[in-house]
C-alpha cells in the first residue's frame, strides 16, 4: 500500500452525494464508539450512529455533517460513507439548527407516508374478509 497526503470521501444519502473531496482527516462515531481517520488508516467497515461526521479538508477547512445511521467503507485511499439522513452545516452551532429542520421535516413526511399505509393495509384486509362472506 502507498503512503498518502489524503483520501477520497464521498458522503451519500439515498437520493444524492453530499459531499465528494479529498480529505487528510475523519472524525466519526460507530456504534463502539468514536474514532479518527487518517489516509493510511488500515482498511476498514463499521456501522455509524446518528452523530457529527467531522471532515479535515487539506485546505486547512473543516466542514460539519449531521448524519443519521449508515455505513462507513475504507478500502485503500477511498472512503464510502452512506446514510440514511444527513446535511452539512457551516459550523457546529448552526448544525444543530439545521438538522432539526430537515431531520424533522422528514419525520413528519414519513410519519404521514406511515398513516397513509396503514389506512391502505386497513383497507385491503377489510375487503379481504367481505370475500371470505358466503353471498345469498
Amino acid at each position: 500500500m502507498s503512503f498518502a497526503s489524503a483520501m477520497q470521501v464521498s458522503l451519500r444519502v439515498p437520493t444524492h452525494e453530499v459531499f465528494s473531496g479529498r480529505v487528510v482527516k475523519l472524525f466519526a462515531v460507530a456504534e463502539n464508539g468514536a474514532f479518527g481517520m487518517l489516509p493510511n488508516h488500515i482498511d476498514y467497515v463499521t456501522s455509524l450512529v446518528p452523530s457529527v461526521l467531522i471532515l479535515s479538508l487539506d485546505d486547512g477547512r473543516e466542514l460539519f455533517f449531521g448524519i443519521d445511521e449508515g455505513v462507513l467503507v475504507k478500502k485503500g485511499h477511498e472512503v464510502d460513507i452512506a446514510v440514511r439522513r444527513g446535511v452539512q452545516g457551516d459550523d457546529l452551532d448552526s448544525l444543530n439548527d439545521t438538522v432539526q429542520v430537515s431531520f424533522v421535516e422528514v419525520d413528519e413526511e414519513e410519519r404521514v407516508a406511515r398513516s397513509a399505509l396503514s389506512r391502505l393495509e386497513a383497507g385491503i384486509v377489510r375487503r379481504f374478509g367481505e370475500l371470505r362472506k358466503p353471498r345469498l
